[in-house]
């Protein structure tokens, strides 16, 4: 019986490689500390978690290359003023809901479900200052519209 047991030592050893690779998973996730956003619907407040990526290094990385995004987080894109703005989802493997959102904070065009990987352009279609990227159909889940409002992270 005790030949089919596996030695202490080396359940130690698988133990530590598993959270090792864990720990890997963790980094790849969250990139910055999480701020909590607030998307004002007209019957009630929804909170999210968001990462901000407010320089060109961060906007540039996105969510690329990510596996998984928990439900209550999102990435806040900051251009810090209105302008046209264009997305694509090369190496981002998570759909995804984006929206897109003036600088008084109304969001002005919601765009469902995006293709995980594609090049194809995502245009915001009018001038924007930034773009809530959340899980795909948080927006009709959560019943958030365009002209609804989103309060700056805390």
């Amino acid at each position: 019986m005790r030949a089919r047991q596996i030695p202490f030592l080396r359940q130690l050893v698988c133990l530590v490689l598993l959270l090792h690779a864990l720990s890997g998973c963790a980094e790849e996730q969250m990139t910055s500390p999480l701020k909590t956003l607030i998307v004002r619907t007209a019957d009630r407040d929804i909170r999210y978690r968001v990462e901000i990526a407010d320089d060109d290094a961060a906007r540039t990385r996105g969510l690329m290359h990510r596996k998984y995004l928990p439900e209550d987080q999102g990435m806040l894109f900051d251009f810090h003023a209105d302008e046209q703005l264009s997305f694509w989802m090369k190496n981002t493997h998570i759909p995804l809901d984006m929206l897109f959102i003036d600088g008084r904070g109304v969001i002005r065009k919601i765009v469902s479900n995006t293709e995980p990987l594609s090049t194809r352009a995502i245009p915001s279609g009018q001038p924007a200052r930034y773009v809530l990227e959340l899980n795909a159909r948080q927006a009709e889940q959560q019943n958030i519209k365009v002209g609804d409002s989103v309060l700056p992270p805390e």
